[in-house]
């Protein structure tokens, strides 16, 4: 269990039940470690991680720093303040990053890193949920759940470490895959990355931990992945292997198909053509599925096997996620809160629209200084969407910025011919958002935040208004 650097048999993981911090709790006390840890409320996370045997407390507080403790594991998140990591400077407990934690873990695996801007945990779980398919039985720690709480992470008994590299705090310097996947670099993440070429140097950095003989997946078809491509390319020891529909790529997109919820997918590899299914909407999703191809290959699995075995990928919690549905309109639970992925998902859905339907969007921003940064394109890409409610700002770890409120996103749709309206009351969300579906709509909750929260009360007041027509109808 102990690492040279990093002691983790008796862990303590401040924030454990956040996406990243839970994955690692779950691998480590599946290996047998005593982890403990607090979170700000009780979550199904945080009872599955109970369940395996960890002590997590609620709330915050220097007592919960059990005596034993071999080390302190926090994320960027984690305010300098926060009593447990008092507590442990205090009595001279190690303090990890959940980074370093995770290099860690990945230590004497065949790792596989998947980095870009967007499209991490999606590509992540495809590659999960292939290799796992395959009978590899894979360890991965991704940023969502896969279909149930604490499917996020998984200790498997195979060689292969599958990892999410988060961009975001420059953490993905830390690990050393030997396939590293790079779908997209754009400049976010604001309050650490100052420019574009303080992006460009950090991915650089990241492709220069990839081990000798290692190889890069990178994107053909993003202006940013190409740009570091070219600042990459020659270096000793490293294979680059580009995919996407240009007509330079080594793995070529020869078309993408939607079929309702599901796309087919041609791509030109080594001289040959190789069709398969996945059950995700759209170019974007699609994409993602080709990136992980290329990366199973360059660790030596047949892609044939590893096409078949993508068919198996259904999704993840939060990336497209079918909520339910009621009285004929659909919810879907969309993570998406850049542009981007904003863009990436509208279109998808409405690749996937049938008959009179419409797209309606409840978006809620995510973080203060996103907004001020990209409210226009926010509210660009909101334009794609039949109607939309925006909410207020859901802040996340940051303090307020005077002036940046979600009426410059609001603002911004208008000026791009959106239907968009402002509701301050996320208590009210739901019933607005009932009101405005009708039969055969898709209607997308989105963001990174608790709007996540909204799918299920939407379908309730949905279901609440039928119910309501149906009682009047019958005593007329």
């Amino acid at each position: 269990m102990n690492d040279a650097a990093h002691d983790l048999h008796a862990p303590h993981f401040i924030g454990i039940g956040g996406a990243g911090m839970s994955g690692l709790a779950k691998i480590l006390a599946v290996r047998g470690a005593s982890v403990s840890g607090s979170d700000s409320k009780e979550s199904e996370t945080v009872l599955a991680l109970r369940a395996l045997g960890a002590t997590v407390h609620v709330g915050h507080a220097a007592k919960h720093v059990p005596d034993g403790t071999s080390s302190v594991v926090v994320s960027s998140a984690i305010r300098a303040d926060n009593p447990e990591l008092a507590a442990a400077h205090e009595r001279g407990i190690p303090v990890v990053h959940r980074s370093d934690a995770l290099a860690a873990l990945m230590g004497g695996r065949r790792a596989l890193a998947v980095a870009g801007t967007h499209g991490k945990t999606t590509t992540t779980s495809m590659l999960a949920v292939a290799l796992g398919e395959l009978g590899l039985d894979p360890s991965y720690a991704i940023g969502g759940d896969l279909d149930t709480p604490g499917s996020n992470a998984h200790h498997g008994a195979g060689e292969i470490f599958v990892a999410e590299a988060d961009e975001s705090d420059r953490s993905f310097h830390k690990y050393a895959p030997e396939v590293a996947i790079v779908l997209n670099v754009e400049l976010d993440h604001h309050a650490n990355y100052a420019s574009i070429e303080e992006i460009y140097e950090s991915f650089e950095t990241f492709v220069g931990r990839i081990t000798p003989g290692g190889t890069l997946v990178v994107s053909a078809d993003h202006d940013g992945a190409r740009e570091l491509t070219a600042r990459v390319a020659g270096r000793e020891g490293l294979t680059v292997v580009t995919v996407g529909a240009a007509e330079d790529a080594d793995v070529r997109v020869r078309s993408v198909v939607a079929r309702g919820m599901t796309s087919e997918v041609t791509v030109e590899l080594d001289g040959a053509e190789l069709s398969f299914t996945v059950s995700v909407p759209g170019r974007h999703y699609a994409h993602n599925a080709v990136a992980a191809l290329a990366a199973g290959v360059a660790l030596g699995v047949p892609a044939a096997d590893l096409a078949k075995a993508l068919g198996a990928y259904t999704g993840v919690r939060r990336r497209l996620q079918l909520k339910g549905e009621a009285g004929g309109v659909q919810v879907i639970d969309s993570y998406a809160h850049h542009p981007t992925e904003m863009t990436a998902d509208l279109e998808a859905i409405r690749e996937g629209l049938e008959g009179e339907g419409r797209v309606l969007v409840v978006f809620q921003p995510h973080l203060f200084s996103r907004t001020q940064q990209l409210a226009e394109e926010m509210g660009r890409a909101l334009a794609l969407a039949d109607a939309s409610v925006v909410l207020d700002i859901y802040p996340a770890r940051e303090d307020p910025i005077p002036g940046v409120t979600s009426e410059l996103i609001i603002d911004a749709a208008h000026r791009a011919g959106a239907d968009v309206t402002a509701e301050h009351s996320f208590a009210a969300a739901p019933a607005v958002l009932a009101g405005l579906a009708r039969p055969g709509d898709l209607l997308l909750t989105m963001g990174a935040g608790d709007v996540t929260n909204l799918g299920p009360a939407i379908l309730e007041e949905i279901r609440g208004s039928v119910q309501h027509l149906s009682n009047v109808a019958s005593n007329v």
